[in-house]
């Protein structure tokens, strides 16, 4: 597993590599570290190989492009040397970036098998991260990078549907390219862990600190109901480019006392925190990239038993439907207090939304759907290959009605 990315956090890659330790497979990953940890260690039989420092305090456009690039030689580097000691036969690169794949050039060239899985689609992601239109320089580049990198890979992995439809129509083939969301492990998310029960209404939003994620939106929201659902809590547990400036708006509002930041907490330490919500806020904009980008956290809010307010998004429409989870319009601040402070004084409804995600959530998550992630890996690391299940990026069955 190679990832920019901390192994800890990160749930796509961490769910992978344990998996396959748990099913008897040699997994080691490659990835960040951040300042005072060790460059090896191994969790839950997985070996972690820490090979760069990262601190997410990218200020602008070339800081971010040099420390990525920067891995992207340490990681060649490291890649080929490990290789030539003990050779890998399968390296499953995680986007962003997608041009992390050519780390594995060594490697593929002597027989080792690449899965370029990508979490975010690059061209969208870096356009809306350095505000590039779609026929930008930017945007065309990145799209040829993009068909270089699937052809590289002998399979792609996306993380969902609408995206898959958008990479097969510009850069690979349909049979070389499936859908594996972003599932839940329920050994890490489940109903199991404790809830809160005090009386300050606790709202979380765990994930990075973007634009696109809209905690803006939702920090003018509270200022708009606090008045009315006082006392109340949200803790933000993560980091990103707009760390400083929410951290500017909430004490210009007069809510540092209520809103609270929490950097980047272990995947395991943020499911038991946020199991203690009372609700989950996704507050995403609608924009290129935010209108599409799949927030894995709804899956995990519904896992812990918590109900979820999120925005209308295209990607959320997709999958979700009104019985599962509350929608507010994107980016409408006073829609969202409204939404948030019907939701503070009705339990009956909260818990409703829960019961129902409940069980939309049991057809939907890792223990279910490892599966066709060990399908493929088998069938790119056996002498003798089988098919792969199809690839088809259908639409995801709902066992709950849309009307």
């Amino acid at each position: 597993m190679l990832a920019y990315t901390f192994y800890e956090g990160d749930n796509r890659v961490r769910r992978y590599a344990e998996a396959l330790v748990k099913r008897g497979d040699s997994v080691d990953v490659v990835v960040c570290g951040q300042p005072g940890q060790p460059s090896t260690v191994v969790i839950s039989g997985v070996t972690v190989y820490r090979i760069q420092t990262r601190r997410i305090n990218e200020h602008n456009k070339i800081d971010y492009l040099v420390k990525i690039v920067l891995f992207l030689f340490h990681s060649f580097f490291f890649l080929s040397w490990r290789h030539l000691i003990k050779p890998y036969q399968l390296i499953h690169v995680h986007s962003v970036p997608d041009f992390e794949v050519f780390a594995a050039v060594f490697p593929k060239w002597t027989g080792a098998k690449i899965i370029l899985d990508i979490h975010d689609i690059v061209p969208e992601f870096f356009a809306g991260k350095f505000n590039a239109g779609k026929n930008s320089f930017l945007s065309k580049a990145l799209i040829r990078v993009e068909k270089m990198c699937c052809a590289f890979s002998n399979y792609v992995i996306i993380s969902n549907h609408i995206w898959a439809e958008k990479l097969v129509a510009r850069s690979t083939k349909q049979e070389k390219c499936s859908v594996i969301l972003n599932y839940p492990d329920p050994a890490i998310f489940n109903g199991n862990l404790p809830h809160h029960t005090g009386d300050t209404f606790l709202m979380i939003y765990p994930g990075s600190l973007g634009r696109h994620q809209g905690l803006d939106i939702a920090i003018h929201a509270l200022a708009l109901a606090r008045e009315e659902i006082a006392p109340f809590q949200f803790d933000i547990y993560g980091r990103g480019s707009e760390e400083q400036s929410l951290k500017d708006l909430t004490f210009s509002l007069g809510l540092q006392q209520s809103i609270h930041f929490h950097g980047v907490l272990p995947l395991d330490v943020v499911a038991a925190k946020m199991a203690m919500a009372d609700l989950g806020v996704v507050p995403k904009r609608a924009d290129d990239f935010g209108n599409e980008a799949f927030s894995t956290k709804i899956f995990e809010f519904m896992a812990l038993h918590v109900p979820v307010l999120i925005s209308s998004t295209k990607i959320d429409r997709y999958y979700f439907n009104d019985s599962i989870v509350m929608f507010f319009e994107s980016g409408n601040e006073r829609e969202l207090a409204d939404k948030i402070l019907f939701l503070a004084k009705n339990k009956v409804f909260r818990d409703a939304l829960v019961a129902k995600a409940s069980v939309f959530i049991k057809q939907y998550n890792w223990d279910v759907k490892k599966r066709e992630y060990f399908t493929l890996v088998d069938s790119l690391t056996t002498k003798k290959r089988r098919k792969v299940w199809s690839p088809v990026p259908v639409r995801l069955a709902m066992p709950l009605s849309h009307r």
